[in-house]
């Protein structure tokens, strides 16, 4: 094993990892999400419904979630990198299928396949940040990791949306695959080594072993509950405001509605600054108030103009993002080995949240419009909110 220390905020090595980071943030989000503001045009072509549409984005994180568990304990046996490289670039080449899907039967089974081979990337990208990153520097180093995922799961959106309006749903998914190569080809040339390559390959605990030691800390499981709600409401939010903003009174265009996720912008900000406060001050006492925003700005969405849905719409992704930042770093903190099944744990219960409840909302979108939905997704958040005030009390050395 490599006994170099951890590696500093500004070193060359630092540097090459968050570059990495960035485009394989940027890849995986851009390729699970870009589907996210095309379910309007999904449903008109293949006589959807809401609740129907968005199954091309729900199974996606279903599968992905499984597959992170399983990933998580593979890569700590044969490498970090190699995973997450192969994960990359499977998941260009089946959006590149996704292009050509004959219906939409065949779609949803490649967005299947898509969330299986995606799983490769996040949980192992935040194991091997944890162990290569010193301790003061990981907050910033997690959140320009997300900072690079919001910078693709807008790109994704945005993309998708204007050129499926000046040509076709198939042509944004196909141009969203090319994107996803060449990221696949920055990320294999950027990412060094994992350092810790002999504890890749040692025995260490069995998965049942390390599931078992995880899910009895103290704080880790609230963490992964609130991990699943956080998700949850994000992309309902995002998932049902195009149909907001498409419908009365505000019949936006397919292109002004994709600029909406030019609000990712503000994630990309609140990751890094939400990381390097939580460094500074603790992650007890920054988590609860990021989520705050984040309630604030769903309800402010309630209003009936556009300014006011923009406004709600950017202080809830500030909020998540900050949150996501936050809360990730503190698993990566927190837990003991074997550490990327706790990071596989976590997003395994953020994406079943982004399935489960963006799923469910789709039926409360079809019955009670949006103020249902913001009234199941504040309940949630509200609850979200009193897990962070309870984390508050756990041992210091957690922070």
């Amino acid at each position: 094993m490599n006994t170099r220390g951890p590696i500093a905020a500004g070193s060359p090595a630092f540097r090459r990892i968050n570059r990495a980071m960035a485009f394989g943030g940027f890849s995986v989000f851009a390729l699970l999400y870009c589907v996210q503001p095309l379910m309007p045009l999904l449903a008109r072509d293949f006589s959807l419904t809401p609740a129907q549409s968005s199954l091309a984005l729900s199974v996606s994180t279903a599968t992905l979630a499984v597959a992170l568990l399983a990933s998580g304990f593979l890569a700590e046996r044969i490498g970090r990198k190699q995973i997450m490289t192969a994960s990359m670039l499977g998941g260009a080449l089946l959006t590149l299928g996704c292009a050509f899907a004959a219906d939409y039967t065949q779609l949803v089974g490649l967005r299947v396949l898509l969330g299986l081979v995606l799983g490769g990337l996040p949980a192992v990208a935040m194991a091997y940040l944890s162990d290569e990153i010193e301790g003061s520097s990981l907050g910033l180093s997690m959140g320009m990791y997300i900072s690079g995922s919001a910078f693709g799961g807008m790109s994704g959106r945005v993309l998708s949306s204007v050129i499926s309006d000046y040509s076709s749903w198939r042509v944004a998914v196909g141009v969203l695959g090319v994107a996803g190569l060449y990221a696949a080809w920055e990320f294999a040339r950027s990412l060094p080594p994992s350092r810790h390559a002999g504890r890749e390959s040692a025995p260490g605990p069995g998965l049942r072993a390390g599931l078992r030691t995880h899910l009895a800390d103290a704080g880790l499981p609230w963490l992964f509950v609130l991990s699943f709600l956080l998700m949850g409401c994000f992309v309902s939010l995002y998932n049902y405001i195009s149909y907001r903003l498409l419908g009365a009174p505000f019949g936006l265009s397919q292109s002004a509605v994709g600029t909406v996720s030019l609000l990712y912008l503000l994630g990309i900000f609140s990751a890094m600054w939400a990381g390097k406060l939580a460094d500074r001050l603790g992650r007890r006492n920054v988590l609860w108030l990021v989520l705050g925003v984040m309630l604030a700005g769903l309800l402010v969405t309630l209003h009936d103009s556009v300014p006011a849905v923009v406004l709600g719409t950017g202080l809830a992704t500030f909020g998540f993002f900050a949150s996501h930042s936050v809360a990730s770093s503190w698993v990566g903190r927190r837990a003991r080995a074997p550490q990327a099944l706790a990071s596989g744990i976590y997003l395994f219960c953020y994406y079943l949240g982004s399935s489960v409840v963006g799923w469910f909302t789709g039926y409360v979108w079809e019955h009670w419009a949006w103020p249902g939905v913001v009234a199941v997704l504040g309940a949630l958040l509200a609850l979200a909110m009193a897990i962070a005030l309870r984390l508050r009390s756990l041992a210091p050395i957690s922070s």
